[in-house]
């Protein structure tokens, strides 16, 4: 059970301002990723000023994974949201 890599073009859009702090990437071709998928964008690190907003063009390596590391993937992550959950039962109002 091999794992799938190839490589596709992809673009970076970046912002770092008092609105926006995100870098996002997306694959050319509408390539879906999956639980277990990796991405790995080719390049030097990027580093942008505050109040920046930043787009490159850059090569990515997506590697798929396998029907086993998919599925125990997917079994983790629904343990991982769990952590999200946090209830507390206080007598009484909090102060």
């Amino acid at each position: 059970m091999s794992a799938r890599t190839f490589d596709t073009p992809c673009r970076i859009a970046i912002e770092q301002s008092d609105e926006h702090f995100h870098a996002h990437v997306e694959l050319d071709g509408d390539i879906a990723i999956f639980p277990g998928d990796r991405v790995r964008v080719h390049g030097a690190p990027i580093r942008i000023a505050f109040g920046q907003t930043a787009n490159y063009e850059r090569m990515a390596t997506v590697t798929r994974a396998g029907p086993l590391l998919r599925g125990w993937t997917r079994l983790a992550a629904y343990f991982d949201l769990k952590e999200l959950y946090e209830v507390s039962f206080n007598p009484g109002r909090i102060k």
